[in-house]
């Protein structure tokens, strides 16, 4: 069992600032290794918050909330980038936090991400910030179209992007970002025509050890990932160089925890980073079976110092399938008997009590001698679930 970081023989208490499916797996995660769990989520009934007695429900952004969870907890990380670098701030007057408000800083604006990583000589594609209408077809006329317009914060499974294919679809994407007071600071990037998304979970520790995952292929379906092979089948010196940029990306924000890179292999076999998660990310799942050490394990590791552990695959194959909502409703599946008679995957379900269409309500994963032959087991098992 771990102790304290005070050394008092008492186990250390976990805080988590979300209470998704990823703190799910986060107090999964340190519940095996000996730790408590504190989440503090704006909404009662979360995934996480539904594992702990230590559930604060008024969010971060209530002080008296803030304080009782800070007093709880012994460290405390994040399940989402969207947490005001602000709250984390007054959080590190007490205790650490990681990734930290100054990690935080540079990842959360898109546009200073992008600059920090163009700093350090990371390949990105062409970007600038958008003030106004003519910002953006000035932008177009040099870089041609189509280009992508992009909420600088709070932009995820395709919401805060939109494509622009001609100068007169710019005013229609340009007003309906402006509408919208969370995702109305702008910047422009070059579109990038390619072959393959790929993803890199990268661990990092406070005393600087590192460890990194595969290189997995994401497949995308309306901007949401759908499925993940690892490791991606490309070359061997691809897959090394994916891993080499995606390190330097972490250590270029100084990140501590575990963080998930998106790249984009283009149609000329060059690597690009598209951005990068200050978290376990949906393209790690896989790790929690397919891997010695999972992404959250690692995670926890990493901020309390302690040493990191195996991101080797157990076996050469493995997949992870997003089990999406179809439609509105309960979030129970109606039958999972079919799903499990697959002897040789295994179910994720979040315990979401609703589901819309496109809500991610699980996953399902699987290992094999290929990862083309895990995908095809993680397809059928998903298919057989019944909502």
């Amino acid at each position: 069992m771990l102790k304290s970081l005070n050394n008092d023989n008492k186990p250390l208490t976990l805080g988590i600032l979300g209470g998704g499916q990823l703190a799910k797996m986060l107090a999964s995660a340190a519940y095996r290794m000996g730790l408590n769990v504190a989440v503090i989520e704006n909404q009662s009934y979360t995934p996480a918050g539904d594992m702990t007695k230590n559930d604060f429900i008024n969010g971060w952004d209530n002080d008296e909330d803030l304080e009782a969870f800070i007093i709880k907890s012994d460290i405390i990380t994040l399940e989402n980038e969207f947490i005001s670098p602000a709250i984390l701030e007054k959080i590190e007057k007490t205790m650490s936090v990681y990734p930290s408000s100054k990690t935080m800083r540079l990842v959360q604006d898109k546009f200073i991400q992008k600059n920090t990583f163009q700093n350090v000589g990371l390949p990105i594609p062409i970007f600038t910030s958008l003030y106004t209408i003519e910002d953006a077809l000035d932008f177009g006329n040099v870089n041609g179209y189509p280009f992508v317009i992009k909420s600088r914060k709070f932009g995820y499974d395709g919401y805060g992007n939109a494509t622009i294919n001609s100068p007169e679809e710019i005013k229609t994407a340009w007003d309906k970002f402006k509408a919208d007071s969370l995702r109305s600071d702008l910047m422009a990037e070059k579109f990038v025509y390619f072959q393959k998304e790929l993803a890199v979970m990268v661990g990092r520790s406070t005393n600087g050890e590192t460890a990194v995952y595969p290189c997995v292929e994401t497949i995308q379906k309306n901007h949401i990932c759908h499925s993940v092979m690892a490791p991606a089948p490309i070359d061997k010196e691809l897959q090394m160089l994916a891993k080499k940029i995606s390190l330097k990306a972490v250590e270029a924000i100084n990140g501590v925890g575990v963080f998930g890179v998106e790249l984009f292999l283009t149609n000329d076999n060059q690597l690009l980073i598209n951005e990068i998660a200050p978290r376990p990310h949906n393209s790690g799942h896989y790790t929690i079976e397919c891997c010695y050490c999972s992404q959250y394990e690692n995670a926890i590791r990493a901020i309390c110092g302690l040493p990191l552990g195996s991101t080797e695959m157990i076996r050469p194959g493995g997949a992870m399938v997003n089990l999406l909502g179809k439609h509105d409703g309960s979030g129970v599946p109606r039958d999972i008997t079919k799903t499990l008679s697959n002897r040789d995957v295994w179910l994720h379900l979040y315990n979401k009590k609703s589901s819309r269409k496109g809500r991610k309500m699980g996953h399902i994963t699987t290992m094999a001698d290929t990862p083309e032959e895990a995908l095809e087991k993680a397809l059928k098992a998903a298919n057989d679930l019944i909502w």
